[in-house]
């Protein structure tokens, strides 16, 4: 089967500059794997890699969409596979680099998205119905129903809330049970990236400070003065949605620079639900100074396996 790299762990961790130096060294093109890269005009907030680093090395899946469009998980897979093929049909090694955590699941597990077709109808109703009980509401109510799916889904997330029980309503089964999988059709290294938590946090800290020099705010006032409404999904992402409220007055900037750091911080800990130290599948690696000499090691030694 032909290969395919996966690079993989939390937000601020090194992925894309361990992916772009092994993809350089290695003959390599990156398909991204971070859901909220899809989306033009959403540079600085998503640490979207500079034209410069995509110059250097091909990128896939980025700036694939405007804001108010909806990639579904089914879409990705599908334009991932599609992608990691073409670069496979260039005789490059593909890296599939992310921190989204069931993307990466729906290649590399060979995942079948439920084949629920959206009701606009219900999904209405559904929102109307989150817009009574809040977010943590509706999120207690796919609890009810499906648990290991309540698990999975973070309960500020309304919009893949409404999708989960859009599905458990129109097909009578819980989301979590029609994830349904399939052998994949690529050989998979998948390569984790850590950090000691603290050193973590740091970093994380110091990014969002970076963010708002390289001009977060600008970036967000840009996007509402284009007329994307504050209330789509991908305004409501972390470091979207705080310097909305600070646009609005609701914060000042110094609180809502503490906030996107404090959610970053637990998004981190839920991305950890995804990718354990434990999965006998990943190889990890603690970020250092000999860090990028190993993992190309493993690497080469695993392509050459082959």
């Amino acid at each position: 089967m032909p290969p395919l790299v996966v690079i993989l762990g939390p937000t601020a961790v090194g992925k894309t500059e361990m992916a772009l130096q092994l993809a350089q060294h290695l003959g390599g093109e990156i398909v991204s794997a971070d859901s909220r890269l899809f989306y033009r005009h959403m540079d600085i907030g998503t640490a979207k890699p500079t034209m410069a680093e995509r110059a250097a090395v091909p990128h896939h899946l980025i700036d694939v969409a405007n804001p108010d469009e909806i990639w579904s998980l089914a879409r990705f897979q599908n334009e991932a596979r599609h992608a990691i093929r073409e670069i496979h049909a260039r005789r490059r090694l593909p890296f599939l680099v992310g921190g989204t955590g069931q993307y990466i699941r729906a290649v590399t597990h060979g995942w079948q998205p439920p084949p629920v077709e959206p009701d606009l109808r219900l999904r209405s109703a559904l929102e109307r119905w989150a817009a009574e009980v809040g977010a943590y509401g509706l999120h207690e109510r796919l609890a009810a129903l499906d648990p290991i799916a309540a698990e999975k889904i973070d309960p500020r997330n309304m919009r893949r809330t409404v999708r989960a029980m859009e599905v458990i309503l129109t097909s009578g089964h819980r989301f979590s049970q029609q994830r349904l999988k399939a052998p994949s059709p690529f050989r998979i290294l998948q390569v984790g990236l850590r950090r000691p938590r603290p050193e973590l946090y740091a970093r994380i800290d110091r990014r969002v400070s970076d963010m708002i020099d390289a001009g977060l705010v600008e970036e967000v006032r840009h996007l509402l003065a284009m007329g994307y409404s504050p209330d789509l999904p991908t305004l409501t992402a972390i470091g979207y949605r705080e310097i909305i409220a600070y646009l609005q007055e609701r914060l000042t900037l110094e609180e809502a620079v503490a906030q996107i750091q404090r959610a970053t911080r637990v998004f981190v800990r839920r991305q950890a639900n995804w990718f354990k130290l434990d999965d006998p599948a990943i190889r990890w690696f603690e970020v250092g100074a000999s860090t990028l000499e190993q993992v190309e090691t493993v690497i080469g030694d695993w392509l050459n396996f082959a």
